[in-house]
């Protein structure tokens, strides 16, 4: 795990986290650069899903406080407000109605299915909505340098955030090791 201080938005960008929620989700989560963010869902009621190159918005709220937030086309709305140099994270997922009833629609790879995601977002009930705000801890902290398209790359699989973990994953270039 990278030990770094944070201050700027320079510092964020390119980072790679491994975090648990509160209610045990984990997540894997990429600051690609200062517009995209890549992810894995390894625990939780969408466990299985990865998305790359997810549009949001990322910024600086004070030295080393990062607020990220964006709009899946599951019509999903995540706000994330990140305290690394705690290793700390608030989280506020917004489930549509339809994710929440049909989450297996969802786990896959987005970015192959994004036809999928439109249709049944117009197709199922939106409202109400699943409000899940949750306080996260940190686990892993990667510097995997911006626009690294190895951090993200394949499905998850059960022991993955322990392989990140254990350094059985990237090597010193932060690239995967077993490709």
């Amino acid at each position: 795990m990278t030990e770094k201080t944070f201050k700027t938005l320079d510092d964020f960008l390119g980072t790679h986290f491994i975090y648990t929620y509160d209610n045990g989700w984990e997540y894997e989560w990429y600051a690609k650069n200062d517009h995209t963010v890549d992810y894995r869902i390894h625990g939780g009621m969408v466990a299985g899903r990865w998305v790359k190159d997810q549009e949001a918005n990322i910024n600086l709220l004070t030295e080393g406080i990062y607020k990220v937030a964006w709009t899946e086309p599951t019509g999903t709305d995540v706000a994330l407000d990140f305290v690394p140099n705690e290793k700390k994270l608030n989280g506020t997922i917004f489930f549509p109605k339809w994710v929440q009833d049909h989450p297996e629609i969802t786990v896959k790879y987005q970015n192959d299915f994004i036809p999928l995601m439109e249709e049944s977002r117009e197709k199922y009930e939106t409202y109400p909505k699943m409000v899940v705000p949750e306080f996260a801890h940190i686990t892993y902290i990667g510097d995997a340098g911006q626009n690294n398209e190895d951090v993200i790359s394949e499905a998850p699989y059960p022991e993955l955030p322990d392989d990140i973990r254990n350094g059985k994953y990237f090597d010193e270039n932060y690239h995967r090791i077993n490709k």
